[in-house]
């Protein structure tokens, strides 16, 4: 998949755990595992906004395209 989602490395970046983001966004630690290790075929623009607000970071740092 040419999408690569870096939501762990950002959140180890930010010392926070599953459970913590997990909190301050709103969604399940199930689906918020989905996301971390790359299985989402999908992520919804609040969602990517809710992350990056609670991570203080960029879309751009979460989300990443390789060829």
């Amino acid at each position: 998949m040419p999408i690569i989602i870096n939501l762990d490395v950002m959140m180890a970046r930010r010392k926070m755990s599953l459970n913590e983001l997990s909190d301050k966004v709103g969604i399940t630690i199930s689906n918020l595992s989905i996301l971390k290790t790359g299985k989402a075929k999908a992520i919804r623009i609040e969602t990517l906004e809710a992350i990056c607000k609670a991570l203080d970071c960029q879309p751009g740092d979460i989300l990443e395209f390789r060829d």
